[in-house]
């Protein structure tokens, strides 16, 4: 078993990737799929369904949520040097479009406005196929020693 303690952020995702496992089990939940990474940045695709309903008939805030803070997160764990780790500090998400299972894939775009040793800041949005903003977060993470 790799020591992730060791990795980089960006080492950690790749060799999540070689394993072909998702970033965090939640991902399945939510039928997230990592599509791409670079320092700073990173992109995300993810199925809204029926499971994913609210009592309105609608897709719950809390998906859109999820995407968003993973984004955000995930953004940030790739500017991460060994040894470190970070937490959601907060997150603030705008619904902008109703999201429905008709809305088919989402395009999830995360992306790190400022990264320091203690602390990393980050954006978001959720786009659909027609590249209609559906959702943004803004969020911070604390960043520590793992050791």
């Amino acid at each position: 078993m790799t020591d992730f303690s060791t990795l980089t952020g960006l080492e950690q995702l790749a060799h999540l990737e070689e394993l072909g496992r998702p970033i965090a089990p939640i991902a399945t939940h939510f039928n997230l799929r990592l599509v791409s990474y670079s320092e700073g940045d990173v992109h995300f695709e993810a199925r809204p369904e029926a499971s994913h309903y609210n009592p309105i008939g609608t897709v719950h805030g809390g998906f859109a949520a999820t995407l968003l803070d993973s984004a955000c997160a995930t953004a940030i764990h790739t500017t991460l040097r060994a040894g470190q780790a970070y937490t959601s500090l907060e997150i603030k998400v705008n619904y902008l479009r109703t999201i429905t299972e008709d809305t088919g894939v989402v395009h999830v775009h995360g992306w790190v406005t400022k990264s320091g040793s203690r602390a990393g800041f980050a954006e978001a949005d959720v786009r659909d196929a027609e590249g209609r903003v559906l959702a943004t977060a803004s969020s911070t993470c604390a960043i520590f020693a793992t050791c």
